[in-house]
């Protein structure tokens, strides 16, 4: 069962956290969280993947502007695995985003469309939401 959530109309700007706790499904193939202003206007998307063609097991960023997807960035050291517990911090630091994931790793993707203020949040994929926070 996929989760969907979005949330419009928050207000996440430099120096603030989304912290997200929750369980990645046993037979998970991937899931996504997107931070922008609108589904067609991402500023940073961060899909785990856990059966990629290209990388198998894989962390994947981009950005997305009027609808059209930037160029993918891939990240083949990835601590996530199915069927865990996990907690993601996702903290928007101005000129780049910080992904702080469970085993103290820290990915960097750049705000490259150089988003200030992120007003949509969306979760979706094969993963249990439990708790988010912004702070």
């Amino acid at each position: 069962m996929s989760m969907i959530l979005e949330l419009r109309n928050v207000t996440m700007t430099a120096g603030d956290e989304l912290k997200i706790k929750g369980e990645i499904l046993d037979d998970a193939e991937r899931f996504q969280i997107d931070l922008g202003c609108d589904n067609d206007d991402l500023a940073l998307h961060f899909n785990p993947r856990f059966d990629d063609d290209t990388d198998g097991h894989v962390l994947v960023f981009n950005s997305k502007t009027a609808g059209f997807w930037d160029e993918e960035r891939r990240e083949t050291d990835s601590p996530l695995q199915r069927g865990t517990d996990v907690k993601i911090v996702l903290r928007h630091s101005g000129d780049v985003f910080e992904v702080l994931l469970a085993d103290g790793q820290e990915v960097q993707f750049p705000n490259r469309v150089g988003m200030d203020v992120i007003s949509y949040i969306s979760i979706r994929g094969d993963f249990r939401l439990t708790s988010f926070k912004i702070c």
